[in-house]
């Protein structure tokens, strides 16, 4: 082979030493052309057919890559469906968790209550769903109260009946309603719409709350396309002043007086029931079976209450299976209608949202303190100082301090380089215990190494209850404290009631002091439910017609931890 290349090379020589000097010129010219030609077309098809070789690399080299390693060509597919089946489910998580597991209903405009829809980037998740029962029995509620509500015909014609001299049908187009009378302060307002509500669920009535443009200042509507306001031209809105426990049309007088049986009743377009904690045995006596067979037949009930009364009404024979449905966890049931009710308003969710994150949201763990001291005048109280620091260092809620000296020039170890930060949030009419806790903190390290911030949104002095102001500061603390993680309040206190509801916590309460000499022991203690104490029950056994424990009926109506008198619900277990 290499020889006949040889040779082959060697006669092209000689063929171009023969040919003239002409001829060789214009071969040579014909050579450069074809040669200038033929390098035009190469780099003319390298451009064009290398970027498209390198596409093909690049698929096909994956592919291979793919097949090589057991995929096949829909690995690409699988690699995308999670991708998208975990969007559809993240998007549907995060809508049930704005909607708490089916207990609110979308459709609200989100820029009306942006509560609504952001509380829950706030607050964990809570320990407790609300039944399938009670929220088919808020889905059916809304309907009512949209076909019922005021603007409606059925309103109109149901008010129509509270008009001197106007006749019809006592029950019109099915519509029945209980009003909510405005009274007390913040805290027994929000527990006694939640009782009143409860109420309106059982008996199939339409709840309408008397409050105004400051009502509507603290809460967004919980209702869909309808409102829960009662209108200012409510046709009994001027009598509401003189309603009281001898008024012509109060449940309990017309009971002593005898006033009241079937066919008197059915007469009756209203009727004044007055459930404050300062009520008569009589007026108790709505507590009975028998009487919620005649208030049945009444079109409107006008209720004043400041009690969370729901307690009484699980002893209620004709609402007890009703209510065993809806709640079949018992101490939940301020927990889900408080979270269904009670939205903050965009004002106070503004203050909500800015104080959570200018100071709580940062920390490792948020711990709420809720100290009310009723006697406002007694100035800060050392045993009530003593009481509130053993309490949140004996439950190690916050660590005790070292002794003087003993940690200060000890270098951290690596347990210590992991300390927490711990925010305190503390409530109070005065600033005095905040002022001796953030003191404490600051000037001594504690035996754990965590930093502790205390920090304090307001202190009004005293409670101020028809101040707007005062009520948007008291609701944003409320509801603030509501989103800590663990939670210390004051007995007696519905202000820390409803923080503690609406968390869903346990709370550990700091027991009532009788005097101010002396330390209780224990401090505090662990709250049996997150719902609130019912402090003014009735002690009477209706089908025996005398006085009973009512707190020793059933299982899941017991006494309260901070008022012995009180009752409480809890769950069986």
């Amino acid at each position: 082979m290499d020889l006949y290349r040889s040779r082959r090379r060697l006669s092209i020589a000689k063929a171009i030493d023969e040919q003239t000097e002409e001829q060789i010129g214009v071969q040579e010219k014909r050579f450069r052309l074809f040669g200038v030609m033929r390098i035009t077309e190469i780099l003319a098809y390298f451009m064009v057919c290398v970027p498209v070789l390198l596409v093909i690399m690049v698929i096909f080299g994956h592919e291979s890559y793919d097949q090589g390693n057991g995929f096949a060509k829909a690995s690409r597919i699988i690699q995308i469906k999670p991708n998208v089946t975990s969007t559809l489910q993240r998007d549907q998580n995060l809508k049930d968790l704005s909607l708490l597991g089916g207990l609110l209903v979308p459709g609200f405009k989100k820029e009306t209550c942006l509560s609504r829809y952001q509380s829950y980037l706030y607050r964990k998740a809570s320990p407790y769903e609300p039944s399938m029962y009670l929220i088919s029995k808020l889905r059916a509620y809304e309907e009512l109260h949209k076909r019922c509500g005021p603007g409606t015909r059925p309103y109109t014609n149901a008010e129509r009946l509270l008009k001197p001299k106007q006749t019809g049908d006592p029950e019109p187009e099915g519509c029945k309603y209980v009003v909510w009378m405005e009274f007390s302060g913040l805290g027994n307002r929000i527990i006694s719409i939640a009782s009143a509500f409860l109420y309106a669920l059982l008996t199939d009535r339409v709840l309408l709350v008397e409050g105004g443009e400051q009502f509507s200042d603290l809460f967004c509507e919980p209702f869909l396309d309808t409102t829960w306001l009662l209108p200012k031209d409510f046709t009994l809105t001027d009598q509401f002043s003189g309603f009281a426990q001898n008024s012509p049309h109060c449940h309990g007088e017309m009971l002593k007086r005898r006033l009241i049986n079937g066919s008197s009743i059915s007469s009756l377009s209203h009727l004044y029931l007055h459930l404050a904690h300062d009520y008569n045995d009589h007026d108790k006596m709505f507590f009975c079976d028998e009487d919620q067979s005649l208030l049945e037949n009444v079109p409107w009930l006008i209720m004043r209450t400041n009690n969370f009364f729901a307690p009484s009404l699980f002893l209620i024979p004709t609402f007890d299976e009703e209510l065993g449905m809806m709640f079949p966890e018992k101490g939940t049931v301020f927990h889900h209608l408080g979270r269904y009710l009670f939205h903050p308003s965009n004002h106070v969710w503004g203050l909500i949202t800015r104080y959570y994150n200018a100071y709580l949201a940062k920390a490792d763990e948020r711990i709420g303190l809720q100290i009310r001291v009723f006697d406002e005048k007694s100035g800060v109280s050392p045993q009530v100082t003593k009481q509130i620091i053993s309490c949140v260092q004996n439950q190690e809620l916050l660590p005790k301090l070292s002794k003087p000296g003993e940690e200060e020039h000890k270098q951290p170890s690596e347990d210590e380089e992991g300390s927490k930060l711990k925010a305190v949030l503390v409530t109070s009419l005065t600033t005095g215990y905040y002022e001796i806790l953030k003191t404490m903190y600051w000037e001594n390290p504690t035996v754990t190494r965590d930093v502790i911030g205390i920090h304090q949104p307001s202190h009004e002095g005293h409670q101020q209850t028809e101040k707007l102001m005062h009520n948007r500061k008291a609701w944003a603390e409320m509801y603030l404290l509501s989103l800590t993680d663990k939670l210390v309040i004051s007995a007696w206190s519905t202000f820390g009631y409803v923080a503690q509801g609406l968390g869903g916590s346990r709370a550990w309460i700091l027991y009532k002091q009788e005097n101010q000499t002396n330390v209780i022991n224990p401090p505090c203690g662990r709250a049996m439910s997150p719902d609130p104490c019912f402090h003014a029950p009735p002690y009477y056994d209706c089908k025996a017609k005398k006085g009973i424990d009512t707190g020793s009926v059933v299982s899941h109506v017991r006494h309260c931890e901070d008022i012995s008198w009180g009752l409480k619900l809890v769950d069986n277990s």
